[in-house]
């Protein structure tokens, strides 16, 4: 039987309603996420954790507002309101999530210079965070993604797992999304099911 694994992406404080980017309905995928933890023996989690600097805050370039895009090193970038910086309240993970299942957790977004929506590679695809060559290297073929936002963190998480190898299964109940335009949540799930993804609705 091929060894899966359950990957929580990003269920931070910053992202649960009242939160710095607040995922509408985002603290509603926690009872969900933590029974699906009990099904799998190798749980890992990602974690936004950006420095006080990051270039995708808006706060960081004079006159920008977020939903706004710039180019940033070469790179479309989307402006965010300052969310999950290091060692503040808001990246920490939500208090009821179960995170003693965590068998181990990977940051991302730690470069000032560089946004990393997916929990395998930075945003440019320059460096990765590690996660994929340790499912590897544990063995595992398939993965299952959850956490928010399905839009953003979640959707790069299960095409960056897609094109590591893995085989990739996305439960719809356990993400929400940031819909900064209507109708996102859908596209992405579409955009996903295109590239393989087993999206479960």
């Amino acid at each position: 039987m091929s060894k899966e694994a359950l990957i929580v992406v990003d269920i931070q404080n910053d992202f649960l309603p009242g939160g710095a980017l607040a995922v509408n309905q985002g603290n509603e995928i926690i009872p969900f996420v933590n029974v699906l933890m009990d099904r799998f023996d190798l749980v890992v989690a990602t974690q936004d954790w950006h420095p006080a600097d990051h270039g995708s805050f808006a706060a960081n370039h004079h006159g920008k507002k977020p939903g706004e895009i710039i180019d940033l090193n070469g790179l479309t970038q989307i402006m965010w309101p300052v969310h999950c910086v290091q060692g503040s309240k808001g990246a920490e993970f939500a208090g009821s999530l179960n995170t003693f299942k965590f068998k181990k957790v990977f940051q991302k977004g730690t470069d000032a210079a560089i946004d990393s929506y997916s929990g395998l590679f930075d945003n440019g695809k320059r460096k990765s965070t590690g996660l994929g060559e340790y499912l590897k290297a544990e063995g595992v073929e398939k993965v299952t993604v959850v956490g928010l936002a399905a839009d953003y963190c979640v959707k790069f998480t299960a095409l960056d797992a897609k094109e590591f190898g893995f085989e990739v299964v996305l439960p719809v109940a356990g993400t929400r999304a940031v819909n900064l335009r209507p109708g996102d949540f859908e596209k992405a799930l579409k955009e996903l099911e295109r590239a393989g993804v087993e999206v479960r609705r």
